[in-house]
């Protein structure tokens, strides 16, 4: 998962997209970076680390332009280290910037292609990059000199036929203008707005629509399922639909975990979406245990406090903070190893003795995924004295791998994969445990939209709407991508980075 930005201003738009990527922090924090344009350059700093740290006043002054993109990057794969930092570039044709959120699933194929046919040299592993290639050979093969937006939309058909997976989308051409686009299925998110200044509109692209509310921009909608936008250099807007059989099936995760709740996605309020699925699960608790004492619901920090704030008030029992959290370490699940996950719970959550000892206490998280996070926790909680620890999942079992851009990719590493509710409230070291429905989290999320018809479920269902995904193709993922090759991954990746000098400042 990761956080785009793209801009088209009246004057510099460096200071707007910082902004914007420290809005959208939430959704990465392994590297960020910004590219702009101006007279006919690039200007680019990007790195590793927090946006605050990525960017210094030195920086900002050189990255001049009233054209740029933005991105915080998050590992999916959990491949990490300066040489894949965003936004990548190709020199031809006009010189193209591309950052991506998501997760190409037909990337080795792609890979084969650009090399025996498209004669392209791909620097990394990275399928973003592979993306990029792809649009930049569509639109070389239109052969203009200067491209219109009607071959901007004529590379994103031929992205849209090529590329399977999930992935949006924000690119920068020198000179010419921003471009964004989003798959046919709109698993990824990606949001439009404007705002008027001196006179002309600019406009800017994002992932959430907190980033244009932050900045003064006002939503216009999202990027439809396979929609491109291009907004030239003049400011004019251009848009148009450019996959055949596009449906809106968005990433029902993001509502869960990732999105802030004060953003709308696809027209619905993840905060309402969160408030929602807090009420459904307190009705579930009421059908199945009406007779459990619960003295005091207490969320796990931040993500789950809406939900369990949603689900005090529906049971009618008292809602404490009983975790306070360390604000300055980052989200425990998109931590890059699990060595690393383990060693920041307990640097990153205290529990207040107060709230826990003798009591029966109801833990509420947003979801449970490898189960480290909830395990030590529960051990906390205990050691503050509670006498009966119940636990709370606002979403369903993930049992099933994400392959569109989250990095759940291991399934061995998924604590319910293969086992049951009560085995896995065992191994969490729970006294109860219950899990959101799958249909009442769906419902959470479609009262917000009726217009929105499904959602990508995979990782509880296993359902993968690309269509692509097989058990072959699952197990190669399994090889390639659990904790164990992902660190081996890093260290290499952090090495030829260090040689070859890729976290390149403006």
């Amino acid at each position: 998962m990761c956080g785009l930005v793209g801009v088209v201003g009246t004057s510099d738009v460096a200071p707007d997209i910082y902004d914007a990527l420290t809005v959208l922090q939430h959704r990465g924090q392994d590297a960020a970076g910004i590219m702009t344009c101006s007279g006919g350059r690039f200007s680019q700093r990007k790195s590793e680390g927090l946006v605050r740290d990525v960017f210094r006043q030195q920086h900002m002054q050189r990255l001049i332009g009233t054209m740029g993109i933005g991105h915080v990057r998050y590992p999916t794969a959990g491949s990490s280290g300066p040489a894949l930092a965003q936004p990548f570039y190709v020199n031809s044709p006009y010189g193209i910037a591309l950052a991506h959120n998501g997760n190409l699933t037909n990337s080795e194929q792609l890979t084969r292609e650009l090399f025996q046919d498209d004669l392209r040299h791909l620097n990394t592993d990275s399928d973003s990059e592979v993306l990029l290639n792809i649009f930049a050979h569509e639109l070389q093969t239109l052969g203009k000199l200067s491209p219109r937006a009607e071959d901007i939309f004529k590379a994103v058909e031929a992205v849209h036929r090529r590329c399977r997976g999930g992935y949006a989308v924000v690119g920068l051409l020198v000179n010419h203008g921003v471009f964004g686009f989003r798959d046919p299925h709109g698993i990824r998110p990606l949001v439009i707005g404007e705002r008027e200044k001196n006179g002309r509109t600019e406009y800017m692209l994002a992932s959430e629509s907190v980033a244009l509310s932050v900045l003064g921009f006002s939503l216009i909608g999202d990027v439809a399922p396979g929609e491109a936008i291009f907004v030239d250099s003049k400011g004019q807007l251009h848009r148009r639909k450019c996959a055949a059989d596009a449906t809106l099936l968005p990433c029902i995760f993001e509502h869960v975990y990732f999105a802030r709740p004060d953003s709308l996605m696809d027209g619905i309020s993840v905060y309402k979406t969160r408030m929602r699925q807090g009420a459904a699960l307190a009705k579930k608790i009421q059908r199945e245990r009406p007779d459990l004492e619960i003295d005091v619901i207490i969320p796990i920090p931040d993500t789950s406090r809406i939900a369990a704030q949603s689900m005090a008030y529906e049971l009618n029992i008292k809602f404490r903070e009983g975790l306070m959290k360390n604000r300055y370490i980052g989200r425990t699940f998109i931590m890059p190893g699990q060595s690393e996950r383990k060693r920041s719970v307990r640097q990153k959550l205290n529990p207040v003795p107060l709230e826990f000892e003798g009591k029966n206490v109801m833990l509420v998280d947003d979801s449970i995924v490898r189960g480290t996070t909830c395990r030590q926790i529960i051990e906390m909680a205990r050691d503050a004295g509670a006498a009966n620890v119940y636990f709370a999942s606002a979403a369903p079992p993930v049992r099933y791998p994400n392959v569109y851009g989250i990095d759940m990719p291991s399934a061995s590493e998924l604590i319910a994969h293969g086992r049951s509710v009560d085995e896995v409230c065992e191994l969490i070291g729970a006294d109860w445990l219950v899990y959101q429905d799958l249909d009442d989290l769906v419902r959470s999320s479609l009262e917000g939209n009726s217009t929105v018809k499904g959602f990508d479920c995979s990782v509880f269902d296993g359902e993968y709407i690309t269509g692509d995904v097989d058990q072959n193709y699952l197990d190669r993922v399994e090889l390639l991508r659990n904790d164990d090759a992902q660190t081996q991954q890093r260290e290499r990746l952090r090495a030829e980075g260090a040689v070859v000098g890729l976290h390149n400042d403006a």
